[in-house]
């Protein structure tokens, strides 16, 4: 289990934020969602953070990505 996975998921796509990073959802299935951690420079995908924790799900509603 790597240690983003012990995060709380919404905590951890705040401080992706905080930091200039970019996420974007790139599945939402059933009761889950996939996000995918981003460069600083919105490029290059080099994580994915999938939860079906209800705060995850709150705060990605009605949003594909935090440049949102």
């Amino acid at each position: 289990m790597s240690d983003r996975s012990r995060q709380n998921p919404v905590e951890t796509l705040v401080r992706w934020e905080e930091h200039g990073a970019v996420w974007r959802v790139v599945e939402r299935a059933g009761s889950g969602v996939t996000v995918a951690l981003c460069r600083c420079d919105g490029g290059e995908e080099v994580d994915r953070l999938s939860s079906d924790a209800p705060e995850l799900l709150a705060f990605v509603d009605g949003r594909d990505a935090s440049t949102e």
